[in-house]
């Protein structure tokens, strides 16, 4: 994508959501810009999807997110660039209340996206110098009691041993309290005066007469995050009394008074007994049943990706990494990355276009050296179905592979070529198989079952010309005209538009309807001819949520030329102040030319387009 189109892009997605003042608040992960709505039901969802430079849209989490692939980053900036407020809204956390959305998994899935996604680019650095530092060592091209090799390992282990402090941080922020006071509390746990009068985990001492249980807690990833989300109830309960004169002083002392021992005595000893837990039950089904375990990660991983809720088992992974030295679960997450992968190479050699060919490899690479699947996922996968049951399947049996023999990753990091590091040990080569299993197989199965590619250009295929009728009665102007810029732009599709003149949609060819909106404002069919048609009466209309409308047809329906589709009240739109111009796009021609009528008023059923030429 050109720099100069995520001006345009950013501008569109901001204007679908709802505008500036629809959104709470906006971060990203490594694909997806992540938005948090006031009001999700303004998001126009299906035109986001149309943008040029979205790949998908995905609502989950609690949050609505923008699949954008690899320039991610540079689209958030330009947002942050161009809607600068919407960028105080979302560092000020304590000027925007949001209401809490989803059932209690979904929430807890959404407020460890927000913990972790921050210090991930931290963990996964400093991940990799760990898993360098074994290899030097192991094969002797470095001394491990020498200063060179001690300064490396500082740097490798910083961010895992003061990983509850990192949490606290983020964890603070999550939960809206001040973070610097959450990093002194947590950061009292590893003081050296305290951690001194531990000689082993176990030992008793007391504080004022009661007996304190003694835990390491260097490492570890619940008790700091169980603390803060305790503190953050005691934060504001301390704010309703202590004046606002002198909170400065005492909104922390108090609060260093109360949470430290509180998270000696009870929170932090719970955290421990509940990361060993954890790290104890993946064991158990590993050793009992790696086989399910790697079957159900390798092909389900895929799909949580798609829900947007795979960053809710980042907790288990790092938690395990840090109480046992290694985990379990994300070399069965690689064969889905590996498969996934795979099915690019396998549309590469299988795809009869030079624009898909290109797109394959320009997403395989990504994936292959970075760990980065959704644009292939959204962008191949879902988009021709067939590669996502190869890549299920091949996930699915290179995972269990791995699962079967206890795979293991020494630290947290993205699976990829460049990361093979992090996978080194006793289990090595069966990881190296398993990825490799899963790339091949993968890319196999793509090529055998193959997908419908729409578009490619056969020989022998030579379609009659099709005649599209207009859809309802009115006066017929150029799509240039529309005072829309993703219409206007063609970015759905080039076609006509009309200001109608009757509250009427008739089907403009004879074909089968693919989409109808439960709100009734757009409609989508494919023709007889392989063309495939939107109908979208207004702009915006899709704020009515049915209002005004009439469906009069069902999905997977055979209509033909001149059937009524929809009724929609056209006097009560515009006096609810919406543009009742509606558009008749062609949003896939098969390589056909697209040939108009002349403008002038037309009835249902009028001849307004032509596609001529070769087709699919």
């Amino acid at each position: 994508m050109a720099k100069k189109n995520y001006d345009s892009l950013a501008k569109e997605v901001v204007k679908k959501v709802g505008g500036v003042e629809n959104i709470n608040s906006l971060f990203h992960c490594v694909t997806r810009l992540r938005f948090k709505l006031k009001d999700s039901s303004k998001a126009d969802r299906e035109a986001i999807k149309d943008i040029q430079g979205v790949l998908s849209v995905v609502e989950g989490n609690g949050q609505f997110q923008v699949v954008i692939g690899n320039h991610v980053t540079d689209v958030f900036d330009t947002v942050l660039k161009l809607f600068p407020e919407i960028k105080s809204e979302a560092m000020n956390t304590n000027d925007v209340e949001e209401k809490p959305s989803g059932n209690i998994l979904t929430r807890m899935f959404n407020t460890m996206s927000s913990i972790f996604n921050p210090i991930i680019i931290a963990l996964a650095g400093a991940g990799m110098i760990k898993a360098l530092l074994v290899i030097l060592t192991t094969y002797g091209f470095m001394d491990n009691t020498g200063s060179t090799y001690k300064i490396l390992s500082a740097a490798g282990n910083s961010v895992f041993y003061f990983l509850p402090l990192f949490l606290a941080f983020s964890t603070a922020k999550t939960f809206k309290v001040n973070q610097f006071i959450a990093v002194a509390i947590v950061g009292a746990l590893m003081e050296p005066n305290f951690a001194g009068l531990m000689k082993a985990t176990g030992d008793v001492v007391d504080f004022f007469g009661i007996p304190v249980v003694l835990m390491g807690y260097s490492g570890t990833v619940i008790p700091a995050i169980l603390t803060i989300w305790v503190y953050s109830y005691v934060e504001k309960f301390l704010k309703k009394f202590i004046p606002k004169s002198i909170e400065i002083f005492t909104l922390s002392a108090v609060a260093l008074l109360v949470m430290v021992p509180l998270a000696v005595m009870v929170i932090g000893p719970i955290g421990v007994t509940l990361g060993n837990g954890m790290g104890d039950l993946i064991n158990f089904l590993s050793d009992k049943s790696g086989l399910i375990a790697g079957l159900v990660v390798g092909a389900g991983w895929t799909f949580l990706v798609m829900m947007g809720i795979h960053w809710g088992v980042v907790p288990i992974m790092i938690n395990n990494i840090a109480n046992q030295g290694y985990d379990v679960i994300r070399p069965m997450i690689a064969a889905a990355t590996f498969a996934s992968a795979g099915v690019a190479l396998g549309v590469l050699l299988r795809s009869k276009k030079k624009e898909t060919k290109a797109f394959a490899a320009s997403t395989m690479i990504p994936a292959l050296l970075g760990g980065i699947t959704e644009p292939i996922v959204y962008g191949l996968s879902v988009k021709y179905k067939k590669p996502l049951i190869a890549q299920t399947i091949a996930g699915g049996i290179a995972g269990a592979f791995m699962g079967m023999f206890q795979t293991k990753a020494i630290v947290y990091v993205f699976p990829a070529l460049t990361t093979l590091p992090a996978f080194f040990g006793d289990t090595f080569v069966i990881y190296l198989i398993g990825i490799a299993m899963a790339f091949g197989l993968s890319a196999i199965l793509t090529y055998i079952l193959g997908f419908e590619e729409r578009g490619a250009k056969s020989k022998k295929s030579t379609l009659k010309p099709s005649e599209i009728a207009a859809c309802v009665k009115g006066e017929m102007i150029p799509l240039e005209d529309v005072k829309d810029p993703v219409f206007a732009n063609k970015t759905m599709g080039d076609g006509i538009a009309f200001i109608p003149e009757k509250g009427e949609v008739t089907s403009p060819a004879d074909g089968i309807i693919e989409v109808a909106f439960p709100t009734g404002h757009a409609i989508g069919l494919k023709s007889d001819n392989n063309d495939e048609i939107l109908i979208h009466v207004g702009i915006n209309t899709v704020e009515l949520n049915g209002e005004c409308f009439k469906l009069l047809v069902k999905q997977g329906e055979r209509v033909t030329r001149g059937q009524k589709l929809i009724e929609f009240d056209l006097n009560k739109i515009k006096e609810k102040g919406y543009d009742t111009t509606t558009m008749l796009l062609i949003t896939e021609s098969n390589n056909k030319t697209l040939k108009k009528e002349n403008y002038r008023n037309v009835e249902n059923e009028d001849k307004v387009l032509e596609l001529v030429g070769e087709g699919a």
